[in-house]
This record gives structure tokens, C-alpha cells and sequence, in this order.
């Protein structure tokens, strides 16, 4: 902490044992918790709220005022989870009224020149790569990976486990445990391989791709599709996080694949 080439405003709480490297600015209204890394060159600005453990790396900005012209200067915030790592020029920008905070949960890796705008929620276990971006008022579930490249449209939500593929654009809602790819984004499988190595058995594997084949492979529309999965399938905690999944979604969830040859 004692750190005379970077600038910490008296009001910010820094627990003791945090490492602040030289350049690096912090400004007021700043909370960081214990064992946090923050490297040279960051920018923490009003309103963030860092978890123990984190590591943000050269050239980050957290908690930056949102790229939304309705945004008034109300009093908002960032909350970083625990053990998060933040990688070299990510942004995060605070909330604005709607959401009133910006969340990236426990246990995240957002990678370098990653965008995170106002009022996104994001879960804990998530990982984005290189340059993916969401635009303001998305949420992202547990355990999500965005390849490189991704962007993600406006209030779009993608369900827990989910898997996007490398440059896609996200412009409706991806359900729960499934693969995203191909233009537009469409389903091309669950996410078998994320499931399997957190744990998921087989059966419930195939619990979770006989739900996804209702829906997308034997031509019945959302609402059909919905009304078969509850009348033939099993109620299980999976099958109803999909249900809900589907009836809660404002964009509408992405379509199936197919080919036009």
C-alpha cells in the first residue's frame, strides 16, 4: 500500500494487504478487499467495489461512468466477486437507474479489451475471451464462456453453462447448457464437454439433450415445444430452469440450426 507513484484518495478502503502497483489511480468511494493485485496503469473510479483476491492487470478501467446518454450522474456501482482476474484493458462500466449496478460474480476471468457495460449482471464461474463485449442490461449466467470476439446485444440474457463460439453475435437469448455458433447464432448442440467436467452425470446429460431436441429438432414451435417437454418430460430442476428460461425471455431465444442447401 505504500505505494508513493500511484494516487488513492482518502476516502477509498483498501485492505491492508492489497498491492498497488506504480501509476495506478484510485479514486473515491472505492472499496477493495483483502489479497487484491492491482497492477500498473489501472483506473478505479467511483463507485467500484472489489472483491478479496482479485487481480487486475495493466491498463483496466473499473467503474467508469456508463456510455448512456440518460445516465444523470446518480450514485452507482461495479461489484467484483472474489478471486475474479481482470486482464489488460478490460472495461467495466458502472450502472445506471435501471439496475442501479454493474456485477461480475466469484471465481471470473474477463480477458483482455473485454467490454462490460451499465447495469450487467454477470455469474460466477464465467469466462470471456479476448475482446468479447456486452452492451448494457445483459445477464449472463453461472459458468458461461464467451469465446473471442463475441458481442452481445442489448438486454440479451444467456443461460447458465452455456458455450458461444469465437466472433458470434448475440442478439437473442441462449438458453441454459447448450453450444451458440454460426450466423445468425444458433443452437448446434449442449454444452457436453463444460458439463462433464463440472460434474454433470450421464444421464442427466441426455436428460438435458432430450429437452434440446423437443425444442429445436422436430419442428414444433417454442410454445408446442414448451408444452411437450412439460407433459412427457420428467420434472427436474434442469428441465425447469429451461421452461422458465423460455417463458421469461423478452427477446426470444435463438432459433435452431438449419441448412439451406
Amino acid at each position: 500500500m505504500n505505494q508513493p507513484l500511484a494516487y488513492i484518495h482518502p476516502g477509498a478502503k483498501i485492505a491492508k494487504n492489497v498491492v498497488v502497483e506504480p501509476f495506478t489511480t484510485i479514486h473515491n468511494n472505492v472499496i477493495i478487499g483483502d489479497g487484491t493485485w492491482i497492477g500498473s496503469n489501472v483506473t478505479i473510479m467511483e463507485g467500484a467495489r472489489i472483491g478479496k483476491n482479485c487481480n487486475i492487470f495493466p491498463g483496466a478501467v473499473i467503474s467508469a461512468s456508463p456510455q448512456d446518454l440518460k445516465y444523470d450522474g446518480e450514485e452507482t456501482t461495479v461489484v467484483i466477486g472474489d478471486n475474479t482476474t481482470i486482464r489488460e484493458c478490460a472495461t467495466i462500466h458502472k450502472g445506471t437507474s435501471d439496475r442501479m449496478k454493474t456485477v461480475i460474480g466469484k471465481n471470473c476471468l474477463i480477458m483482455a479489451y473485454c467490454h462490460v457495460a451499465h447495469d450487467c449482471l454477470v455469474g460466477d464461474n464465467c469466462i470471456f475471451s479476448n475482446n468479447s463485449t456486452l452492451a448494457g442490461h445483459v445477464t449472463i449466467g453461472d459458468n458461461v464462456i464467451l469465446a473471442g470476439l463475441v458481442a452481445v446485444h442489448q438486454f440479451v440474457s444467456v443461460g447458465q453453462h452455456a458455450f458461444v463460439t469465437g466472433g458470434s453475435l448475440v442478439r437473442k437469448d441462449v438458453p441454459p447448457y447448450v453450444k451458440a455458433a454460426r450466423e445468425p447464432l444458433s443452437y448446434v448442440g449442449i454444452n457436453s464437454v463444460g458439463l462433464r467436467r463440472r460434474g454433470f452425470i450421464s444421464d442427466k446429460i441426455r436428460e438435458i439433450q432430450n429437452i434440446y431436441r423437443i425444442l429445436y429438432q422436430k419442428n414444433y414451435n417454442n410454445t408446442q415445444a414448451v408444452q411437450i417437454i412439460e407433459a412427457e418430460m420428467e420434472a427436474t430442476p434442469e428441465r425447469d430452469e429451461i421452461l422458465q428460461f423460455i417463458r421469461d425471455s423478452q427477446r426470444g431465444i435463438m432459433k435452431g440450426y438449419f441448412s439451406n442447401n
